[in-house]
C-alpha cells in the first residue's frame, strides 16, 4: 500500500478527484431527472442508493482498465483516447433533444440512475485508470471522494464552471498532461524511450506537450465552433 504522507500520493488523489469531477457533470444531471418524479423523501433515497450501486460498478470497471493498461500498447489507445476525451472538454456541445425518463417507482429510479451512468461513464473510467498509474488505493479514494461531491454539489459545480471556465481548461490540461505520460511509460516503449529518448520522460516533456496540444487544439475547435457575430454573418 502507498505511503499516505508523500506528496506524490496527495497529487495524484487529487489529479482523480479533479478529474472526476471535471467529467462527471451531466452524470450528475441524469441522476436528478431520473429521480425528479419521485416524493421528495424517495428522491433522497433513489439519489443515495443509485449513487452508492454507481460508486461500486464505477470502482470494479475502473480497476479493471487500471489491470488493462499494464498490457503492451493499450496504454498508447488509452493516451489517445484521453487526448480525445480532454479537447472534446473544450468544446462546446450541440443541445440535444434525448430526454432521460422519470420513474414514480423508487427501484425503477434506482436502475436509471445505475444504467445511465454505466452508458455515460467511459470517459471517466478511462481517465481515472489513466490518472492511479496503478495505485487501487489512489483509485478507490478517489472515486469514494469525488462521487458524492458530484451528486450532492452537482448544481454548484456545475455553476462554478459556468462562471469560471478556467476550471474546465486547466481539467483538460490535466488530462493532457496524464496523456503524455501514458504514451512514454506504455511496456512496448518504455524500454525504447529511456535508451533513445530519456528526455520525453525525465524533464516532463511528454505531458507538457500533451497539456499544450490539448488546450491549443480545443481552443482552436472551439472558436470554430462558436457562431459569427451578427454583422458577420449579414456581410
Amino acid at each position: 500500500m502507498e505511503h499516505l504522507m508523500t506528496t506524490q500520493f496527495w497529487i495524484g488523489l487529487g489529479t482523480i478527484i479533479w478529474v472526476n469531477i471535471i467529467l462527471s457533470g451531466d452524470n450528475a444531471v441524469v441522476i436528478a431527472l431520473a429521480a425528479r418524479s419521485l416524493p421528495p423523501r424517495q428522491q433522497k433515497l433513489a439519489i443515495f442508493w443509485g449513487a452508492a450501486a454507481a460508486v461500486v460498478l464505477r470502482i470494479l470497471l475502473t480497476i479493471v482498465a487500471v489491470k488493462l493498461l499494464e498490457l503492451p500498447y493499450l496504454k498508447l489507445v488509452g493516451a489517445a483516447a484521453l487526448l480525445w476525451i480532454a479537447v472534446k472538454l473544450l468544446v462546446p456541445e450541440d443541445d440535444g433533444d434525448d430526454k432521460v425518463q422519470s420513474s414514480s417507482h423508487l427501484i425503477g429510479a434506482i436502475k436509471t440512475i445505475l444504467i445511465a451512468d454505466l452508458i455515460m461513464s467511459t470517459d471517466n473510467v478511462i481517465a481515472v485508470a489513466a490518472a492511479a498509474k496503478g495505485s487501487i488505493t489512489l483509485l478507490v479514494l478517489g472515486l469514494i471522494i469525488s462521487i458524492p461531491l458530484v451528486v450532492y454539489g452537482a448544481t454548484m459545480l456545475m455553476k462554478l464552471m459556468e462562471r469560471y471556465p478556467v476550471i474546465i481548461t486547466l481539467g483538460a490540461a490535466i488530462l493532457g498532461w496524464t496523456a503524455g505520460e501514458m504514451a512514454v511509460t506504455d511496456p512496448a516503449t518504455v524500454e525504447w524511450i529511456k535508451a533513445n529518448a530519456a528526455w520525453l520522460d525525465t524533464y516532463y516533456v511528454a505531458p507538457a506537450v500533451g497539456a499544450v496540444l490539448v488546450v491549443a487544439v480545443g481552443k482552436w475547435l472551439a472558436g470554430r465552433k462558436r457562431p459569427a457575430p451578427e454583422n458577420e454573418q449579414q456581410a
